[in-house]
């Protein structure tokens, strides 16, 4: 069980370093598209970013599970 908890705790970190990557990129790369983004995102209602999130959160371990059972 101790090597299946560190394959998980890899496969987060990884992704964690992959999230910071490429948000370090978009706000590298497009600053004001992204200040204009963040902007049109107050005006949605908190349910909408809420479904998003959740949507987000299971197609990602979905795409871990899927790599981990590969």
């Amino acid at each position: 069980m101790g090597a299946q908890l560190d394959l998980w705790l890899s496969f987060a970190l990884i992704g964690f370093g992959l999230i910071l990557v490429v948000e370090g990129l978009i706000y590298a790369i497009a600053p004001e598209g992204m200040k204009k983004l963040l902007l049109r995102m107050v005006e949605l209602p908190a349910s909408t970013l809420r479904t998003a999130g959740l949507f987000s959160a299971i197609i990602g371990l979905a795409l871990l599970w899927a790599v981990k059972t590969l």
